[in-house]
């Protein structure tokens, strides 16, 4: 017995002093409506209504329960007030600042169709990581090795000259393969990959080839790497749909491949297996991840 939908028929009849008139109210047959009293009279073992042809009046026992049916389909209506409202309670999220704008705005207007309302807050790995060990948010994208990876964005080098070949040589870049006198092209890299294992693989390939170290190099800002980029014939380390939304002309790297892993750090488990599974396509599509 559906103690909730018989009150809530019992209740919608008394006040609108009819069967009918109760059915209309809510918008549902005039059959389900006296179904669900019936089965609530049944319950309780008293009659609820006086039914004459004419018009339908409480009895004195459905006097004397109507206030109690009327507080239990008030108190439902506030806790689906109350659901409602927890389930648009901002999910905090720290995300990579790489993301662009208009990447964010999409991914937080999709995962509204999901009931998931997220508050996004673009930051860099190290504070990223340190949101979400503070509780700062309720979740963040945080820099992993791409084998241990929820999503992964392969990187390449992007520049403001169209490249010739497919794949762009690290090994092209050294001071000996350059123009008479320039010390060598650099490859700049933004505050979002200075994490050892993209950092530190793309130096020891730049040692092995006979670069030089200044020819790989940390800039404060995604700003800062891009103006030197636009300003030169350096190149700047990113993927291809950034360098797309910067409007750069990009490769993949020839001698090692490069990718940013994204994994979760959340304090309820919960929390993580919706980004992960609802969510995943997503943050996949923000982030510009393969696959």
């Amino acid at each position: 017995m559906d103690v909730l939908a018989g009150c809530q028929a019992f209740v919608s009849v008394s006040e609108h002093g009819g069967f009918t008139q109760a059915a209309a109210a809510v918008k549902a047959p005039q059959s389900v409506v006296s179904r669900r009293v019936a089965a609530l009279e049944k319950h309780l073992g008293e009659t609820l209504f006086e039914r004459t042809s004419r018009r339908v009046t409480l009895t004195q026992f459905g006097a004397d329960l109507l206030p109690s049916a009327k507080r239990l389909v008030r108190l439902a209506d506030d806790l689906l007030y109350d659901a409602e409202r927890a389930r648009r309670r901002p999910f905090r999220l720290a995300v990579p600042d790489t993301c662009g704008t208009a990447n964010l705005a999409r991914l937080e207007a999709q995962a509204r169709s999901e009931n998931v309302f997220l508050d996004l807050v673009p930051q860099p790995p190290t504070n990223r990581a340190e949101l979400a060990r503070s509780l700062a948010v309720r979740a963040a994208l945080i820099a992993v090795p791409s084998d241990q990876s929820d999503w992964t964005v392969p990187l390449g080098l992007a520049g403001v000259a169209q490249p010739t070949g497919a794949r762009i040589y690290l090994e092209t870049l050294r001071p000996g393969r350059s123009r008479s006198g320039e010390p060598g092209r650099v490859v700049r890299v933004q505050p979002e990959d200075d994490v050892p294992h993209i950092r530190d693989r793309l130096t020891r390939v730049r040692d092995a080839v006979g670069m030089r170290p200044a020819q790989v190099a940390v800039a404060p800002t995604l700003t800062t790497a891009l103006a030197e980029v636009l300003g030169s014939d350096d190149l700047l380390l990113c993927s291809s749909a950034q360098a797309t939304e910067l409007g750069l002309a990009w490769r993949p790297i020839g001698e090692v491949e490069l990718a940013r892993g994204y994994g979760v750090s959340a304090m309820a488990g919960t929390d993580a297996e919706l980004l992960r599974t609802r969510l995943h396509p997503l943050i996949a599509r923000c982030l510009g991840a393969a696959g």
